[in-house]
């Protein structure tokens, strides 16, 4: 609830939406999908600034889009199917999930800055505070929670 006060507004704090916002988009795996799901995660994070008054900062945001295009990247090399991005957020957080057709869990290699490619989710693992990845009935999903407030 907003109050307005000689034409100032006072947010009470009431206004502030108590459910995440969630948002889900599907790829067919088209040629521009990955480009697509970065932008598609840049207005998420814009409604998130707007609706849950979200602070996110460059660095923060920065994560959040590498994240995704990490994520979908792999889901988009690695699967036979389309795949499932879904983004659920609050002011301080945001989860971000890919569900691809491969029932294949990926694996997670060992540092070697000599290695060339392969590093997509020790990329993602190092944004983000918690990552999971478990089998689903259309394959698996891989998700990432990424803090919004620098912490």
């Amino acid at each position: 609830m907003t109050y307005h006060l000689d034409g100032v507004v006072i947010p009470t704090g009431f206004d502030v939406p108590v459910e995440p916002l969630r948002r889900a988009a599907h790829f067919t795996g088209e040629p521009g999908c990955i480009a697509e799901s970065r932008h598609v995660a840049a207005q998420f994070l814009d409604q998130l600034r707007t609706e849950c008054r979200a602070t996110i900062d460059a660095k923060a945001e920065g994560a959040v889009l590498l994240v995704v295009s990490e994520l979908v990247t792999n889901a988009d090399r690695h699967s036979d199917g389309p795949y499932i991005l879904e983004l659920e957020g609050t002011d301080t957080a945001l989860t971000v999930a890919v569900y691809d057709s491969n029932g294949a869990l990926p694996r997670v290699f060992p540092r070697d800055p000599q290695r060339v490619g392969r590093h997509g989710l020790e990329i993602v693992r190092a944004l983000a505070r918690e990552v999971g990845v478990e089998r689903v009935p259309v394959g698996k999903r891989v998700r990432a929670v990424i803090d919004l407030t620098g912490g």
